[in-house]
């Protein structure tokens, strides 16, 4: 009996697929820090890196600069020259990893730093293997990490797809990055278009910089990889992954003339959707994220190569090393203890899945159409934003007026207290003095390093900028020339210049709903008794590119009767209350996503106190923690909203109250 139960034990294991990378987005308070985290994290199985950077390094500046003030170490690790590389990977041979890097804008410096910390471990370049997400375009839609005007944008995302693909020819150059498009507002069908338009327009200039012969162009396609977003609807995610992989394979044929279908696969990495992750009821949360991994990894034949989710606490603050854990054990468990990877294409022959691929196709195809007609992407900037702001806008009335549920939101809302994020280390918080020393540290590299050397390097680097050459051989002599991001960035702003782009407010139009009616009263009532419209400014202190809820406040009270004053983001403290002060506003409204939001908001409360203006109240939106709503509140702040306060018709309401009160308190 014993022998026979042994032979029912044994089984012949079914051969099974290599699983994707699995990732964890990280990096936070100083390189050192970050270099501890990723070496805890390869330990518990995680295969691959993915290097978040901080706010003043996604935007070129260094530690030291004003607009890096209170965002320094705050989303992501500060990288200031090749010291901090070094220290960044200490430990990790580079040779052996695959590193994803999440920068744009400067995504030449940062891969240039990262070739030379590899040459100072004695790697060869040939030798690495990662990706750098070098898709500036979508930062003029979404996430605002842009430096430069679209064209030079353009030209070194060219110089460095250009460089990689006989240099480090294992690098994956570009990341066209749909996540951040969907998390703008992106319909699913829109996602599609305004990806592959970038990848075109990415491609298209590769071909006319003349850099690349024509017969190693199909290589280069082959190189072209992206970073796409899956959201709660996971079967119209899971067709929109499949849609993208057939329409891919059209364009690389069809546009491009690459005859090997090797060199037409969509390989993609994925983060799933962040935008989707509630405040209320946080716990909810895990089973979100593992029905949008689902997305990405159920059709085999549309599988992500890569997938890093977000942990199940991000609505409330930074992640926990324990809830990064989280998220990952959930990517290894579907790996490792499922019999996903032993089958084919389960949704290969269903009728349901076919038709909404060809459905979302068909829409794509549109768009692509319509932007083509336009002259392409850098063109449709404008156009693209306003129909993203637009469709963010209808998502929101969706969920407001309940047509959209979300549970623990706006429908089943009744719950218990989780035990999950009690206690004051519910969240990570970033300490205080990581920007004073990674300011003092950057501070003796400057006097260390050979400042004629630098200066030399860049000299280099604006003769090649200036030359129309190729940047990245300048750019990595720079980094051993000790060169820091700051500096690297300003050569080529006095080369290329510095761009805003568009926010697509003032073009917006939003389907109105019955409840702004009553609000639009309201406002009427207190303009009546002002003299004039309601009129208020909405700001966007410091790096922070993430715009999207300031978009939405601003189209909101526009429809509501205010006047709006708002310029974008990307400003300082003092440009707020100059503004404010000029335009003479009733309501200043700043929105922080960064973590920055206490340095901010208290440097621009007591400049306003300085200018007089501090009879006008201020409010603030943001991931904003208790103790830090409970402390601004304290420091004078009207009210603080947070991602609980999905209402906007609500909020609006509350503004008109307290520029109300503001009156009546004046009389």
């Amino acid at each position: 009996m014993a022998n026979k139960f042994a032979n029912a034990q044994s089984f012949e294991q079914p051969q099974r697929d290599r699983p994707w990378l699995f990732r964890t987005y990280s990096g936070h308070s100083s390189a050192a820090e970050s270099n501890a985290l990723y070496r805890k994290n390869l330990g518990k199985g995680q295969t691959g890196l993915s290097v978040a950077f901080d706010l003043p390094t996604q935007t070129g500046y260094d530690s030291d600069h004003v607009l890096a003030k209170g965002e320094v170490g705050k989303v992501g690790v500060p990288i200031s020259h090749l010291g901090d590389m070094e220290t960044l990977f200490r430990d990790i041979p580079l040779g052996e990893m695959n590193t994803s890097m999440t920068i744009n804008a400067p995504a030449a410096w940062l891969l240039a730093l990262y070739i030379a910390a590899a040459e100072r471990q004695g790697v060869d370049r040939k030798a690495l293997s990662g990706t750098t997400q070098n898709d500036v375009l979508k930062e003029y839609l979404s996430r605002g990490t842009y430096i430069f005007p679209p064209g030079p944008s353009l030209k070194l995302t060219s110089d460095v797809i250009s460089f990689t693909y006989r240099e480090v020819p294992k690098w994956n150059p570009t990341n066209v990055c749909s996540y951040h498009l969907q998390e703008a507002g992106a319909t699913p069908a829109q996602e599609l278009a305004y990806a592959l338009a970038i990848a075109q327009s990415v491609l298209d200039q590769v071909r006319a910089s003349g850099q690349v012969p024509e017969e190693d162009f199909a290589q280069v396609v082959g190189r072209i990889s992206f970073f796409v977003n899956a959201g709660i609807r996971f079967v119209t995610e899971l067709s929109k992954m499949r849609a993208f992989t057939e329409l891919w394979d059209e364009i690389c044929r069809e546009r491009y003339g690459v005859e090997d279908p090797k060199l037409r696969r969509f390989r993609y990495g994925v983060q799933v959707n962040s935008l989707g992750l509630t405040e209320q009821q946080p716990e909810n949360n895990v089973y979100r994220i593992l029905l949008e991994m689902l997305a990405v990894t159920l059709s085999k034949g549309a599988r992500a190569r890569a997938v890093q989710l977000p942990a199940w606490n991000e609505a409330l603050g930074l992640p926990r090393p324990w809830d990064q854990q989280w998220s990952l054990r959930l990517q290894q468990i579907v790996a490792y203890e499922t019999d996903l990877l032993e089958f084919g294409d389960i949704f290969d022959g269903s009728h349901e899945i076919a038709a909404k691929v060809g459905d979302l196709k068909q829409q794509a195809r549109a768009a692509l159409q319509e932007i083509d007609d336009m002259g392409g992407t850098v063109a449709a900037v404008d156009y693209m934003k306003r129909n993203l702001v637009e469709s963010n806008a209808k998502r929101l009335q969706a969920i407001e007026s309940g047509e959209q549920t979300v549970v623990g939101v706006n429908k089943f809302t009744e719950a218990e207290v989780s035990p999950l994020g009690a206690g004051e280390d519910a969240i990570m918080t970033v300490d205080v003095s990581a920007e004073a020393t990674q300011v003092e540290a950057l501070a003796d590299w400057r006097a260390s390093r050979d400042n004629a050397a630098a200066e030399v390097a860049l000299d280099g680097l604006k003769q090649a900028a200036r030359e129309n050459l190729n940047v990245m051989e300048p750019s990595i002599a720079c980094a051993h020339a000790g060169v820091t991001t700051g500096e690297w960035a300003g050569a080529l702003r006095e080369v290329y210049g510095e761009y805003r782009a568009p926010t697509g407010v003032s073009g917006a139009r939003t389907t109105s709903i019955e409840s702004l009616s009553p609000l639009r009263e309201l406002a009427a009532d207190t303009a009546k008794r002002l003299g004039r419209p309601i009129k208020m400014l909405v700001g966007k202190p410091g790096l922070d590119g993430h715009s999207n809820g300031a978009e939405q406040i601003a189209v909101r009270a526009r429809d509501a009767g205010f006047e709006v004053v708002y310029e974008g983001i990307r400003l300082t403290p003092a440009e707020i209350v100059t503004a404010a002060l000029e335009e003479g506003v009733h309501v200043v409204g700043l929105s922080i996503l960064s973590g920055s939001h206490v340095p901010l908001v208290t440097e621009v409360m007591s400049r306003m106190k300085d200018c007089g203006l501090d009879d006008v109240p201020v409010v603030i939106g943001g991931i904003i923690p208790p103790d830090d709503a409970d402390a601004l509140i304290k420091e004078g702040v009207a009210r603080v909203y947070t991602p609980k306060d999905f209402d906007l018709n609500a909020i609006m309401g509350d503004i008109i109250r307290i520029v109300g009160k503001g009156i009546s308190e004046a009389a």
